[in-house]
């Protein structure tokens, strides 16, 4: 079995915006090949709330249950609830009228009309699709809709309600380092896999790029965990000690492509944000402003080496052409200075503010877009032009299709 070792092009969420980042470290895309790899606003008739998960616990024996600790239990309990909404999702190419094995990762149920989340890189590449249940079931399943910015995607099986048994969402806006984290997929093709572990750190910040001529985004929500997550783990639930899905696992950050304790999770708030038009739609609509700014020195590093009256905020490197901000006639750089052994553009805009909600960095900026606005909307940017402090209204565009062309 090979595994695929492709730079991961993860999760730009963020994705109203242009971000140039730069980062070293490799990251590692989580599906297991198999043994051939070839190289708008959501209706409010759509909703992803669903039931807890109807199945039954298996009663242990008292012998059993009088060994066990509170903790284990639980973990117990929470394995038999919520391992039968996990599936193992192969995926197979057509090639001269046969289907050839491409690769597989994992997914979990979300509703009783069939639908499973899974990873968009899990499926992008996919002409069939073949979904396992956890009692060894099959059935053959249909992409409904894919995002390549969030690493999102829906797929849908014909099969009986009473089959499917989804799984409850969780909140990610409330929780807290140190919560217990449980991951429930198929590393290594081996399925039904439950690791534990805690979340790590949140608001993790991930470089994605998505293969247009308009730039690199990124994600600054996403969920650190050390529940071990390996190749193949892609597109499964990541659960909280009550077994709700507070994210979907897609990464590893690793050397070797192996778990190393630094795994990664979409959360769940941008799944119930997405999901919807996936369903509706088949793809997501995002807010777009059209900038460029260099993240790896803070305000705070630039302000004495290049004179700026202020120590937070965004300062932008360059303005697309023909985007929202260019029409609202926000300026970029227009000189060229060496910083700290870097080439920055200096004399732009610095963003200080957007809808009064003040700034620190080009995370806030893009966490801001993501959350709180959508295509057409007007916002108001609070900008250091000179020296001179100025709100600026700006209408958001929508971001080019990273579908077209893939």
């Amino acid at each position: 079995m090979t595994i695929d070792k492709r730079i991961l092009f993860i999760l730009p969420l963020a994705l109203s915006i242009l971000a140039c980042t730069c980062n070293s470290q490799e990251i590692l895309f989580v599906p297991t090949p198999t043994a051939q790899t070839i190289p708008s606003p959501v209706p409010a008739a759509i909703t992803v709330t669903v039931p807890m998960p109807v199945a039954t616990p298996t009663p242990l024996p008292e012998a059993i249950v009088a060994e066990l600790d509170a903790e284990d239990a639980l973990l117990i309990n929470l394995y038999q609830r919520a391992s039968p909404a996990v599936v193992f999702v192969e995926t197979m190419i057509e090639q001269e009228g046969t289907q050839i094995p491409l690769g597989s990762g994992s997914g979990f149920v979300i509703d009783t009309a069939g639908y499973i989340v899974t990873n968009n890189h899990v499926v992008e590449q996919a002409d069939a699709l073949q979904v396992t249940f956890v009692d060894g079931s099959v059935a053959s399943a249909q992409i409904v809709g894919r995002d390549p910015y969030s690493d999102l995607a829906v797929i849908q099986v014909d099969v009986p309600p009473q089959r499917l048994l989804p799984l409850e969402f969780g909140d990610s806006s409330t929780l807290q380092v140190g919560q217990r984290a449980i991951a429930i997929g198929n590393p290594f093709g081996l399925e039904g896999t439950m690791t534990v572990g805690i979340i790590s750190a949140l608001g993790r910040t991930l470089s994605a790029q998505v293969l247009e001529a308009s730039g690199y985004f990124s994600n600054p929500e996403i969920i650190q965990t050390d529940a071990s997550i390996n190749p193949g783990n892609s597109g499964g639930p990541l659960l909280d000690i009550n077994g709700r899905v507070i994210g979907v696992n897609t990464a590893i950050r690793s050397t070797t492509g192996f778990n190393t304790g630094v795994g990664f999770a979409v959360p769940v708030n941008t799944v119930r944000r997405i999901i919807p038009a996936l369903i509706a739609e088949g793809t997501y609509h995002y807010p777009y402003l059209g900038i460029t700014a260099k993240t790896y020195f803070t305000l705070a590093e630039l302000a004495g080496p290049l004179g700026l009256p202020v120590t937070q905020g965004v300062l932008i490197d360059e303005v697309q052409p023909g985007t929202a901000a260019a029409q609202a006639g926000l300026r970029g750089g227009d000189r060229e200075v060496e910083v700290m052994g870097a080439t920055l553009r200096a004399g732009g805009d610095i963003i200080t503010a957007i809808d009064g909600y003040v700034l620190s960095n080009f995370d806030d900026l893009i966490a801001y877009l993501v959350r709180e606005t959508e295509v057409d909307q007007t916002v108001v940017m609070t900008i250091v032009r000179d020296g001179e402090e100025l709100d600026i209204p700006v209408t958001l565009g929508e971001r080019p299709d990273a579908n077209n062309g893939q």
